[in-house]
C-alpha cells in the first residue's frame, strides 16, 4: 500500500480520533500508523512474525505503539471474539471471508476498505459486501502518474508505479 492508498482508505472512511479500527495485513504498519497519528485506536493483524515486529517497531518511530496494538496472527482465527469497530480495513487474500462478517464486526455506519493488487479478489469482495447488504460499495482503481515537461513537450512519465491496487469501499447501514 502507497500513501496515495492511505490517502483515498482515510479520506473515503472518514476515520477520526477515538475511532475504533480493525485492520488486517499490516505489513509495515504504514496505514495502522496513518490512523493511529489521526488519533484512531487500532487493532492490527499480521500473520508473518517479521513484518509484524518491524510494524510494531515502526508504530514505536510514529508515536503510536500506545493506540496501535499489532497482534502476530490470522483475523479469521478471532472472528468471534470481534466486534464494536467503526472502521475495518483489509490487505489480504482471505478478505472476502473476513467481509462475510463484516456485519458483526462493524457498528451500525462503519466503513469497509479493502486493498487488493489483483481484480479476481476484487471481484469476490463486492460480491461478497453486496450479498451481505452493505450499502454503498464501489471500487476505485488507484493509478497515479508524474509528469514529465522537457523542451520537445509535456507527457506522462513512463518510469514509476503506476498501479498499485484496488480498493473497495462500502458501509454497514
Amino acid at each position: 500500500m502507497m500513501p496515495r492508498d492511505v490517502g483515498l482508505v482515510v479520506g473515503k472512511t472518514g476515520v477520526a480520533a477515538a475511532d475504533r479500527v480493525l485492520d488486517a495485513g499490516t505489513g509495515t504498519g504504514i496505514l495502522s500508523a496513518y490512523m493511529g497519528r489521526i488519533g484512531a485506536d487500532v487493532v492490527t493483524y499480521e500473520q508473518d512474525p517479521e513484518f509484524a515486529e518491524v510494524a510494531r517497531q515502526n508504530m514505536e518511530i510514529a508515536g503510536v505503539a500506545d493506540t496501535v496494538e499489532v497482534r502476530t496472527g490470522d483475523i479469521t482465527d478471532d472472528l468471534d471474539d470481534l466486534s464494536g469497530f467503526d472502521v475495518l480495513t483489509l490487505d489480504t487474500e482471505d478478505a472476502p471471508t473476513v467481509v462475510e462478517r463484516t456485519p458483526t464486526l462493524l457498528d451500525r455506519g462503519g466503513s469497509l476498505a479493502v486493498y487488493s493488487p489483483f481484480v479476481e479478489n476484487t471481484r469476490e469482495v463486492v460480491a461478497t459486501a453486496t450479498e451481505v447488504g452493505l450499502d454503498g460499495v464501489e471500487t476505485l482503481d488507484t493509478i497515479q502518474r508524474e509528469m514529465d515537461f522537457d523542451d520537445r513537450g509535456s507527457r506522462p512519465s513512463t518510469g514509476g508505479v503506476g498501479h498499485t491496487g484496488y480498493l473497495t469501499f462500502a458501509r454497514r447501514p
